[in-house]
């Protein structure tokens, strides 16, 4: 199923215009949170075809989000990405145990992210 739908979770502002804008510039329809609990509540009101997780948020971390959210049958295959400052192979690894997809250091180069979001249409 191609991607049209992303669901960003970050708690960075900056972030999450920045990266909003390079998705929808590539035309796809981007909604945001910036914690834990809204994400959650934004994929009750609608699921997207892929989630661009941070790791580093208040509350609920990017880690455990992920894991409630693949864990969970109602979003099975729903692929998660990690999109994080956190740049050590054992984040990556951690990340990708807990149910992500894949894993993207910040700052985020164009060109891999998009590669990344693709490997799923």
């Amino acid at each position: 199923m191609p991607v049209h739908n992303i669901l960003l979770v970050d708690d960075s502002k900056t972030e999450l215009h920045v990266l909003s804008e390079m998705l929808r510039r590539e035309g796809f329809r981007v909604r945001t949170a910036e914690t834990g609990e809204e994400a959650l509540r934004r994929l009750a009101e609608e699921k997207p075809d892929l989630i661009l997780m941070d790791v580093v948020m208040p509350g609920q971390n990017g880690f455990q989000l992920t894991r409630t959210i693949t864990r969970d049958p109602r979003y099975a295959g729903m692929p998660v990405i990690m999109c994080t400052s956190k740049n050590q192979e054992t984040d990556r690894v951690w990340g990708l145990r807990q149910g992500a997809k894949d894993y993207v250091v910040k700052p985020v180069k164009a060109e891999e992210l998009l590669a990344k979001i693709r490997q799923f249409d």
